[in-house]
């Protein structure tokens, strides 16, 4: 999970987490449902029974967002997919699976799961809202939770990527053609073109008089743009690495340090005047672990006197670490999933090399020019 993550605990064995921006959009929305829509569907209310009701909904609303991509989820892990968290935040919510689909039926059936438990929970608190003839706040929490599902359903079949109704039309269209690269690209596309119609539905709203309501969908607008052009510029990236191993990008040019260095003295006498961020903890000849300034300004400043590296890094045991004829693209996708920067590389026990984000970008930047 991000550092801006905090973890609620784990469901199936998924961690999940909440990103700070979370509670921005449930403040919007507790403030909207509280202000606005409650008071005119059900006048009368005592003022505080709004606010509590509406606080009560967003929190229910994002149970049912992590319902949805806990159904991604589990149909990813019904084909031995790894499901690395879910995290909830502004725009909703997000499975990070953990490998691409291995074919166009697995790819359809882990996008259609999370519309269809949306589905499901539109019908059933439908069903409940019948059952309920009173106009109290449990009815207007089924009245609305069935709305907001089933708009769900609607909104996140819209065929572009990264919405679900994308990766069913990526599953199409590779099912199709056989080509997994060609329905990435097309599903890409058609996710920029409608994310186009919404910053301009958006702006239209802002130019007639709906200003928050326009502000609002033109920034979904520019979201799944943004993620539709990262899609196309990765899997650009990935045809540009093709054939390509880790040994290639690689750098034997890396610091070491001994286990029983001080914090203090390895600031002093290695980082000050180099700016390195990353080093190599050695015990003997052996490799020992993985020490990062990130790592480091987790130890309080008044204990880097006494505090030693072997003490201070990250264990081989939970390093991490690549062979140098793995494949550079699985490589990479595998430090942007988990928000490494660099990973050591190792053939027989020792270590080769190590592979750094900025080696990466370089030894690609080169093999781009090289194709030009």
């Amino acid at each position: 999970m991000g550092r801006n993550t905090i973890p609620l605990g784990r469901i199936l064995g998924i961690p999940i987490g909440l990103d700070y921006t979370w509670f921005l959009i449930f403040g919007l929305i507790t403030w909207s449902l509280a202000a606005s829509y409650y008071p005119h569907e059900f006048p009368g209310w005592p003022a505080g029974l709004y606010w509590v009701t509406g606080a009560l909904t967003a929190i229910l609303l994002f149970a049912s967002v992590l319902l949805h991509e806990l159904g991604h989820s589990v149909v990813a892990m019904r084909y031995k997919i790894p499901v690395r968290s879910i995290t909830l935040f502004i725009f909703g919510g997000v499975a990070q699976i953990g490998a691409e689909p291995p074919s166009a039926l697995a790819e359809f059936w882990i996008a259609v799961a999370g519309p269809a438990v949306s589905f499901a929970l539109a019908v059933l608190f439908g069903l409940l809202r019948q059952s309920l003839s009173s106009a109290g706040p449990v009815l207007a929490l089924a009245e609305y939770l069935a709305l907001i599902n089933g708009m769900l359903v609607l909104f996140n079949l819209i065929p572009g990527f990264p919405l679900d109704g994308g990766r069913v039309l990526r599953a199409v269209v590779w099912g199709v053609t056989g080509s997994f690269r060609k329905a990435t690209l097309i599903a890409a596309w058609v996710g920029r073109f409608v994310a186009l119609l919404f910053i301009f539905y958006g702006v239209w709203e802002v130019l007639t008089g709906n200003f928050m309501n326009g502000v609002w969908i033109a920034f979904i607008g520019w979201f799944l743009d943004s993620a539709a052009a990262g899609q196309i510029h990765t899997q650009d990236a990935h045809d540009v690495l093709a054939g390509h191993r880790v040994s290639e990008a690689m750098t034997n040019q890396y610091a070491s340090v001994p286990a029983d260095l001080t914090l203090q003295r390895l600031v002093d006498e290695h980082i000050l005047g180099s700016g390195r961020r990353c080093f190599v903890v050695e015990r003997g000849d052996s490799l020992a672990g993985l020490l990062t300034l990130h790592r480091l300004r987790e130890i309080p400043r008044a204990s880097w006197g006494t505090t030693t590296s072997e003490q201070a890094m990250i264990p081989v045991e939970k390093l991490q670490v690549l062979a140098p004829d793995t494949e550079l693209w699985r490589a990479v996708d595998e430090m942007q999933r988990d928000g490494f920067n660099q990973l050591p590389v190792m053939e027989g026990g020792r270590m080769v090399g190590m592979l750094t984000r900025e080696d990466t970008l370089h030894f690609l930047r080169n093999l781009s020019e090289f194709r030009r």
